[in-house]
């Protein structure tokens, strides 16, 4: 039963994955009229392509564990940290040949949050700063669209 209940999140994830990559479409977004910077800056910010496409399902995961770190709730942070791994992991064939060089940055910050997440005694300032840097990672991904 285990077995099939994985199955079905994994198909779940790969659904999602492909929904938002047929939503975004390619890689760069097209300019559009109108849209200026003062119009929703957060949100235009984290929507802002890159050369890896829209990561903004990826921060939003690390911005929740940021949160939940901030909280000083590291359990759960690990806990939905894992979201961002398997996620992460599934979009590699379809993220990492656009720009493998970009793709490892933000892999290794990804790696970085985790292993400060599981360690046996997590200690919140390390985990604060990995989060921290993993959502410079991807925020410095959109510069370089």
């Amino acid at each position: 039963m285990r077995y099939f209940q994985n199955v079905i999140r994994h198909i779940a994830i790969i659904s999602s994955i492909a929904l938002l990559s047929i939503a975004t479409g390619c890689s760069k977004p097209a300019d559009k009229p109108g849209a200026g910077a003062n119009s929703g800056a957060a949100s235009s910010q984290t929507n802002a392509g890159s050369k890896l496409g829209d990561l903004s399902p990826f921060r939003n995961i690390a911005a929740d564990v940021a949160a939940i770190v901030d909280k000083n709730d590291l359990p759960a942070a690990k806990t939905r940290i894992k979201d961002l791994e398997t996620s992460w992991d599934e979009a590699e064939a379809g993220i990492k040949p656009r720009a493998a060089s970009d793709w490892h940055v933000v892999d290794k910050a990804i790696d970085h949050a985790l292993s400060a997440l599981r360690k046996s005694s997590p200690n919140q300032a390390d985990c604060k700063a990995a989060m921290d840097d993993l959502l410079k990672a991807f925020d410095s991904m959109k510069a370089k669209a």
